[in-house]
């Protein structure tokens, strides 16, 4: 039996910011669900079911928020999932909604992630509890310089992203980070954080959350008919692979890889460079853009960094990536890989403003976590998928 197609007919987020003083967790998450259900015209009472995604509980020191966020999400009486995958949670906390629509179990799913870094201590959780944790930054650094070091790529690289997103995030309102006065010169001479990775090179600690309405083929056309084109889901995946074996490579994780090319092959893209528009990839470290532009496929292993030299990655170049800001701009944990997706969803819609990318009909968003061994992807598009 073929799948249900599967629209995404709302889409809400919050403004992310350093704190959210004026709010608590259950009003973060309400304050982006809000949002998406008056996109897509609908009320708490019209969803089926809720799905929830957040990084580890640690993070915040609150276990099993979902049980009493249920009532703050409209999930009292109704179906309500948890989603845990690490960093990519959020991304596959919108799959594991899409799935519930396309499989035909139910009709208007409300996915939700999000993170509030200002009440926990994230480096405490990323230590697995142990204060003087390294942190994500100091995991990532040596699989960077090996990829510098294998590429050949120059070390302004790094900085020339650190400036494209941020500039990138100008145009978007509900970035945390917008840094007016962003340059080459003030990247290179901020703090060394972890050797190559200076501060200005890393991703902020946000509160913030995103979320999205699912729905069938019928309330897809539906909303088109009324004057709100939706985002057409035509491909999801998600891989994994173990943190450490015999022959792994952590600079291109064959989890990657398979993810991606799974993506593809339920879109029915044989070329991702030339048919995909925009991507939104999930890039915490400068470092990341050209390492997931290799480990995707969307640029010849080696090569990635090239296509960030000649510009072809900034928001008016043949394949812009992170038109939002991306992570480097925005990073509540939970949230970001759900902040991808949408941002991915909003571009097909053209629905982006003033950071929408002309003519953007097939998107891709990613989203990776823990030891760059769990990915989570979409593609959408402007179209309906064929068949």
């Amino acid at each position: 039996m073929a799948h249900e197609p599967v629209a995404v007919v709302g889409i809400g987020q919050t403004k992310h910011k350093k704190r959210r003083d004026d709010l608590s967790i259950a009003g973060l998450v309400r304050e982006a669900a809000q949002r998406a259900l008056d996109d897509a015209r609908l009320t708490w009472t019209d969803i089926d079911a809720v799905v929830i995604g957040k990084a580890p509980d640690i993070f915040e020191g609150v276990m099993k928020p979902e049980l009493y966020l249920a009532d703050a999400l409209g999930g009292a009486g109704k179906p309500v999932f948890r989603v845990h995958t690490a960093g990519s949670v959020g991304g596959s906390t919108a799959i594991v909604a899409s799935h519930l629509v396309s499989s035909r179990v139910h009709t208007r799913v409300l996915a939700v992630a999000w993170e509030k870094q200002s009440e926990g201590n994230a480096q405490f959780g990323l230590g697995g509890g142990k204060s003087g944790s390294i942190g994500a930054g100091g995991a990532f650094a040596p699989w960077i310089r090996a990829y510098i070091r294998k590429s050949g790529a120059p070390e302004h690289i790094g900085w020339q992203i650190a400036v494209k997103d941020r500039q990138n995030a100008l145009r978007n309102p509900y970035a945390h980070l917008h840094l007016k006065d962003i340059s080459v010169e003030k990247v290179r001479e901020s703090p060394m954080m972890w050797d190559p990775l200076h501060f200005l090179e890393s991703c902020p600690s946000s509160d913030g959350a995103g979320a999205i309405v699912l729905t069938d083929k019928a309330g897809g056309l539906a909303a088109a008919a009324d004057g709100r084109p939706p985002a057409w889901v035509l491909g999801t995946s998600m891989r994994s692979e173990p943190s450490s074996f015999n022959g792994r490579d952590p600079i291109r994780p064959q989890a990657g890889v398979d993810c991606a090319w799974d993506v593809y092959r339920q879109a029915g893209i044989t070329d991702p460079r030339r048919e995909i528009d925009v991507a939104e990839l999930y890039v915490p470290f400068s470092w990341y853009e050209p390492m997931w532009l290799e480990g995707h496929d969307l640029a010849p292993v080696g090569e990635g960094w090239k296509m960030v030299d000649r510009g072809e990655t900034a928001f008016d170049g043949s394949f812009p990536v992170n038109p939002s800001g991306g992570v480097l701009s925005s990073n509540p944990i939970g949230a970001s890989g759900m902040l991808r997706f949408l941002e991915a969803a909003l571009q097909v819609r053209g629905a982006a403003g003033e950071h929408q990318v002309d003519g953007a009909r097939v998107a891709l968003a990613q989203a990776y976590g823990a030891a760059a061994q769990y990915f989570a992807m979409w593609a959408v598009g402007s179209e309906p998928p064929s068949g």
